[in-house]
């Protein structure tokens, strides 16, 4: 394992991944997002220092460990993986919080760069453990927001709070319906096996990367809409056709459509779900990626692939999910198909002379918690 031998943690916390089943670049417009958490997560163990030393490792092979003090901390000071738990300490400090130093060990099998939010999970495992041994009192939005901080500020992507409060906040067994105006949410019954179904992860191993801009660009395509239509988001607007119609032909006005259709499409999802019918929500999927491939345009031919082979071998439904410009996409199939399913989707990056794809069925887990 990297990194420091003289170790003793005083605990170890997971903070789980997440899925996204429908609700993307909603969250920072102040809409709606249905995430689940999985069940791929990330562990640290920590332990509280006196010296105001921060020590970080990771066992993840080739990984190289770090110490710095904790006062030494601002953004751009370290990058990559240690970012994130640096991060943690300083947007805690930030805050005016009495946090000292810490030995955090990473351990994690979130897929990264796969879309799964592999990022929010390491920062919300660090603020978890963080708030416990020293005493902080925070709660599960407060601690969010921190973890969110981290990535905007310290490490420089302008996310929202959807992984965060899904990494947090998600329960197992569920789709947690989040609204992201008030940070209200409420726990909606999500039972794919139930319903003679599986919820297929496909990890296209695209580059997927949101530092570089593009993420950046939509929210502020967003900012600058809600801005002419005379509104604090997009989520204020009273009548969407209306405000599509008062925007400029371009990709303000697409960049709205996908927002307002997708928050709809959230609540459709929701209404299905707490009814049992899991089945209904595949065509919402699919609308989904069109909108996100068509207005949004954050798609990429890997995960344009991914969804329509899918939806070619008898998926119900099929999407992108996370940020886009590469990464994941699910596909909603009968029991027994995803097999079928992957082996379609092999073939076809093959053909086209992608990388090879991962696989992995979904099943909503428990949010970030305490395990040792």
């Amino acid at each position: 394992m990297s990194g420091f031998v003289d170790f003793a943690a005083d605990g170890v916390w997971a903070a789980p991944g997440r899925v996204n089943v429908i609700g993307e670049h909603t969250d920072y417009n102040n809409g709606f997002v249905l995430p689940i958490a999985i069940p791929q997560s990330a562990r640290a163990s920590v332990g509280r220092r006196t010296d105001g030393r921060l020590r970080l490792a990771s066992s993840h092979p080739g990984s190289e460990s770090v110490d710095v003090a904790v006062a030494d901390l601002a953004p751009g000071a370290l990058t990559g993986w240690t970012a994130y738990p640096a991060g943690v300490l300083w947007a805690l400090r930030a805050a005016g919080h009495r946090v000292g130093g810490a030995d955090i060990r990473i351990d994690s099998d979130v897929p990264v760069g796969a879309g799964l939010s592999s990022s929010a999970a390491l920062s919300c495992a660090v603020a978890l453990a963080v708030d416990e041994l020293y005493e902080l009192g925070l709660d599960r939005v407060s601690l969010a927001r921190i973890a969110q901080r981290v990535e905007t500020d310290f490490v420089g992507v302008p996310v929202g709070l959807l992984d965060q409060m899904a990494s947090l906040g998600c329960v197992e067994g569920h789709a947690y319906f989040l609204d992201c105006r008030d940070l209200t949410g409420s726990q909606v019954p999500f039972d794919c096996a139930g319903a003679g179904l599986s919820l297929l992860v496909i990890d296209t191993r695209a580059q997927h990367e949101l530092v570089d801009g593009g993420y950046a660009e939509r929210r502020a395509s967003c900012e600058e809409a809600a801005r002419l239509l005379g509104v604090p988001s997009l989520r204020e607007v009273a009548d969407p056709d209306a405000a599509l119609a008062a925007l400029p032909d371009g990709p303000l006005r697409r960049r709205a459509r996908h927002v307002f259709t997708e928050n709809a499409r959230v609540l459709r999802v929701v209404e299905a779900l707490r009814a049992g019918d899991v089945r209904a929500i595949g065509p919402e999927l699919t609308a989904s990626h069109a909108s996100m491939r068509d207005d949004y345009t954050i798609s990429c031919p890997e995960l344009d692939t991914a969804v329509d082979t899918a939806l070619g071998e008898g998926a119900l439904g099929a999407r992108l999910v996370g940020g886009g410009f590469g990464g994941s996409a699910i596909a909603l199939v009968d029991a027994g198909r995803s097999g079928a399913v992957a082996a379609a989707v092999e073939m076809a990056f093959a053909a086209r002379g992608f990388a090879a794809p991962r696989f992995f069925e979904a099943v909503p887990a428990a949010g970030a918690r305490r395990v040792g």
